[in-house]
């Protein structure tokens, strides 16, 4: 009865064990739970990547990661990077995979026709797309030496091969360790997730339709109620009566769940004060999860938040150079540019490193490129979030001495330096005086790249602070909702005072029609006599008919026929 016993009995700790099928599972099985890997997904070679379903018309990267063509193209339209890594990611980098087929529909080697499976080592060929299991391109053209496709004699070499599957190296299949996984990203497109809302037949689920859509009145409600960019004119007098009430109602210090707008520069975290009274008797409690505001600095400084492009001059003793810096994508690095420049930081400077076909490098007030200090007064992070890269003559980065060691020090490029994308944060770019450049980049240097003439920097000039621009944007944006706020409590508007039927509308509610008529109309006669005038007393006439007489209930018979 026992596990290798020949008791009739089974004890408790193998009635508890981890391969025992009771639902009191003992401390085995949860250290077997626990255990390193325990979470480990692997994805099927036929599998997408960001749908997460067999594919039919593959690509893949670099790399190695197999997209389908129809899932893929609708990301990076969207975000532009590699959902698995994060890495940026272009459509024209896609390589188009063929894979080929036997006669049961299965993916097979083209040479061998060996069946595909999880356990085969497969790798395709960039520059044809053919998919092979690896053992054949091993044998046939590695060993042999013969670099040509095997299926359409294209000639290759062994940086074209790419691993889609290799068995010994199960991680890169591991869903868990996706990017957009990990973030919680949607993969589906507006289409797919419309058409997964409504696969749900509401009609045919009797009573529980009724209770569906109190779930999204009330969903739909809530987010109304949240919501920061919602305009308070757009709303009837009877919404706005109701949220007065609801507003009065909530406690000071209620919880985080009312009706309060949230405020444009909340932070993601709260301030902690409900967390610190708790635990600490010397503070007063607080029971409200309110958000941490944000400074003008801190907000604006968020990527891709404030879009306004800068513009600049430097002002070197050989010419200017006009620039426009990105803050779209390096916030920091443009914030503490622009505000050492307006500083008088940079004035008298020199570069001090000129390497010619490659870069100018300067922004160290002791000349030696080992000082420089950032507007903070300490280090900044890089800023690696955009499609900037250096691909061109005169693009504008941070020179650094290693990760997140940004300062007061910058280059610009001479000529393209893929080599240091994602290594140095780009911040802006040259968009005059690129003949300045080449007479800077035609400077004699020394053995330590030191231009013997000295090249200064008497200045920079910023045009377009765009920060300040940013916020008197703002500013005046939000003037106007309080402008308009202030017209509808007073009323609305002239052509807001008209109803669809022509009638005007007073403040309080009442028409002006009705206020004509109460005024001058005919009913005046009804109330008082004018003033200054004889009141009007009619002829008695004779001919007038008689008041008629009320006529009595006979009881019984037939009645009176003389009506007839």
């Amino acid at each position: 009865m026992g596990k290798g016993t020949d008791k009739l009995y089974i004890t408790h700790s193998e009635w508890a064990s981890e391969d025992s099928f009771s639902a009191s599972v003992g401390s085995g099985a949860s250290k077997s739970r626990s255990a390193p890997g325990a979470s480990f997904k692997r994805l099927p070679f036929n599998f997408c990547s960001v749908s997460l379903q067999p594919f039919k018309h593959p690509v893949c990267t670099g790399d190695g990661t197999i997209f389908d063509l129809t899932n893929i193209l609708p990301w990076l339209k969207k975000h532009g990077t590699n959902p698995v890594t994060g890495l940026p990611l272009k459509s024209s980098e896609l390589i188009k995979l063929h894979f080929a087929k036997n006669d049961d529909e299965e993916y097979v080697d083209p040479v061998t026709y060996k069946i595909f499976t999880d356990n085969t080592h497969i790798v395709a060929l960039r520059n044809t797309g053919n998919v092979f299991a690896y053992e054949t391109i091993e044998r046939l053209n590695i060993k042999a030496k013969m670099w040509r496709d095997l299926v359409s004699d294209a000639e290759f070499s062994r940086a074209d091969i790419i691993t889609l599957q290799d068995p010994q190296n199960v991680a890169s299949r591991d869903l868990s360790s996706f990017k957009y996984i990990q973030d919680g990203v949607s993969t589906l497109t507006a289409e797919q997730a419309k058409e997964r809302n409504e696969t749900v037949n509401t009609k045919a689920m009797g009573s529980s339709e009724r209770i569906l859509k109190a779930k999204e009145a009330v969903e739909k409600a809530r987010r109304e109620r949240v919501d920061p960019n919602r305009n308070p004119a757009s709303h009837s007098s009877k919404a706005l009566g109701s949220k007065s009430m609801t507003t009065q109602s909530t406690r000071p210090n209620g919880s985080a769940h009312t009706g309060r707008l949230i405020p444009f520069n909340a932070a993601q975290h709260t301030t902690g004060k409900a967390a610190a009274s708790f635990t600490s008797t010397g503070l007063t409690p607080h029971t409200s999860g309110e958000r941490a505001l944000l400074t003008d600095e801190e907000y604006m400084l968020k990527p891709k938040r404030v879009k306004i492009k800068g513009y600049a001059r430097i002002q070197t003793n050989l010419g200017d150079l006009n620039v426009e810096l990105q803050t779209e994508y390096a916030p920091k690095a443009v914030w503490n540019f622009v505000h050492l420049a307006k500083k008088g930081y940079y004035r008298g400077i020199s570069f001090h490193r000129s390497i010619r076909n490659f870069m100018l490098q300067g922004g160290d007030p002791t000349g030696t490129g080992k000082g420089g200090t950032s507007i903070w007064g300490k280090n900044f992070n890089d800023e690696f979030e955009g499609p900037l890269t250096h691909d061109a003559r005169g693009v504008i980065s941070m020179a650094n001495k290693g990760k997140n060691t940004n300062s007061s020090q910058f280059f610009i490029t001479y000529r393209a330096a893929s080599h240091l994308d994602r290594k140095h944060t780009i911040f802006g770019r040259v968009v005059g005086g690129l003949d300045v450049l080449s007479r800077i980049e035609n400077v004699e240097t020394d053995s330590s790249d030191r231009p013997t003439e000295a090249v200064t920097i008497d200045d920079i000039v910023v045009f377009i602070d765009p920060f300040e621009e940013f916020q008197k944007q703002k500013d005046e944006k939000d003037q106007a909702e309080r402008d308009k706020e202030e017209i509808r409590k007073q009323g609305g508007t002239e052509d807001e005072r008209v109803t669809w039927t022509g009638k005007r509308v007073r403040a309080d509610g009442g028409s002006e029609a009705e206020e004509q008529k109460a005024a001058g109309a005919v009913g005046k006669y009804l109330h008082a006599p004018i003033d200054g005038e004889d009141e009007i007393v009619g002829e008695w006439d004779d001919s007038a008919a008689p008041p008629a007489r009320k006529k009595g209930k006979i009881g019984g018979g037939f009645g009176n026929f003389d009506a007839w």
